[in-house]
């Protein structure tokens, strides 16, 4: 038999990192904006994190013979909570703001504390998912641009559930052209995208400019080196469009004017296609993509407001995830399609003894059944 005393251990550990007798580490953060500094012990930063041990290898020392570890691009008040995460195990989120929570998670993960960055990272998916729509933008950039797109597998799949969905809260976005390549072709890569495929093209091309500010705004001024720069540009995307899934008009107003990208085996099986659909072509066809037809009720109301507006109708502080949702709602009334009038609502909803009612937008009220 054992007999566990951590929260002691914790304790006096947490009492150790206030202790200025025997420090010998400085960590400067925060550089930028407000500098600080942090007093440590090298034995705790060794034995507690492989990253600080590849730090303190070979440091830089100041007049004191004190180790110096300069950590500009990290905030005081993140790296305050990561030291008392390191010191006596224990992070307190109660009253930080979800901004400071996912960037403590970002920190958690740079600094190696795997434990940490996946606690905080199941947290957000599953507590705070409304904020990460609200900030999809800015959180899926972030993710890819410090490359590290694949150790969030829990955001990863929380966000590509999204884009599959709803393909304009990337494409639309102001900032989509900085996309990162690995993101946008992970993006083009599912098979479920719910977009027109002429319409990915047309994202595509236009990345593509944006990431070439020399080449000239008005196509019929660009010279064979121009289109080659984009074709160099596009390299990875472009065998990932459907394109014999694209309309003949799509073909001839939308990719004719770029075909000197696409090479002259795609631009002619197309056309044979087109005429002979039966024989194969030399050029690779991809799967159509799977593209559902779904009711109205799916465009305004998805799986993810179904979440939320549970956790309104119970009370919750914390909205439901999606495989906990207490409700179905079903749709009973669609003003677009039985009309605005007030009998026409008592008609249809009358005997449903749980009717919620959303005007969403001018000729789009909805109502549905709530069923447990």
């Amino acid at each position: 038999m054992s007999f566990k005393f951590f929260g002691k251990l914790s304790q006096d550990f947490s009492e150790l990192l206030g202790d200025k007798k025997e420090y010998n580490v400085v960590i400067e953060v925060d550089k930028e904006k407000n500098k600080k500094s942090f007093t440590s012990h090298s034995i705790v930063l060794r034995y507690r994190s492989t990253y600080f041990t590849k730090e303190l290898e070979n440091p830089a020392t100041n007049e004191n013979n004190f180790k110096i570890i300069i950590k500009p691009n990290i905030s005081a008040q993140i790296f305050e909570i990561i030291l008392k995460y390191i010191y006596g195990g224990i992070v307190t989120i109660e009253n930080l703001e979800t901004k400071i929570i996912y960037e403590l998670m970002i920190v958690a993960n740079e600094l190696e504390f795997e434990e940490l960055s996946e606690k905080l990272e199941s947290y957000l998916v599953k507590s705070k998912a409304s904020w990460l729509r609200t900030h999809f933008s800015r959180v899926y950039h972030s993710i890819f641009d410090s490359n590290k797109y694949n150790e969030f597998k829990g955001l990863n799949q929380f966000y590509n559930d999204i884009i599959t969905k709803h393909p304009n809260l990337i494409f639309e976005s102001e900032d989509f052209t900085s996309l990162q390549e690995a993101a946008l072709i992970s993006i083009l890569e599912k098979d479920n995208l719910q977009l027109e495929e002429i319409k990915i093209w047309d994202y595509v091309i236009k990345w593509g400019i944006a990431q070439n500010s020399t080449l000239p705004r008005n196509l019929e001024e660009w010279s064979e080196e121009n289109f080659k720069t984009l074709k160099t540009t596009l390299q990875q995307f472009l065998p990932l469009i459907r394109y014999f899934y694209i309309s003949e008009k799509d073909i001839w107003e939308k990719l004719k004017p770029y075909r000197n990208i696409l090479g002259i085996q795609l631009w002619d099986d197309l056309f044979q296609h087109r005429i002979f659909p039966n024989q194969p072509v030399k050029s690779l066809v991809l799967p159509a993509r799977i593209i559902s037809n779904p009711e109205l009720i799916s465009t305004i109301i998805n799986d993810e407001h179904v979440a939320e507006i549970s956790t309104w109708i119970d009370r919750k502080s914390t909205i439901y995830s999606l495989a906990n949702v207490p409700y179905k709602l079903q749709l009973i009334l669609r003003g677009s399609k039985d009309g605005f009038q007030p009998k026409t609502f008592w008609n249809m909803c009358n005997g449903h003894a749980g009717t919620i009612e959303f005007k969403v937008m001018p000729k789009q009220n909805v109502a549905f059944d709530i069923n447990i």
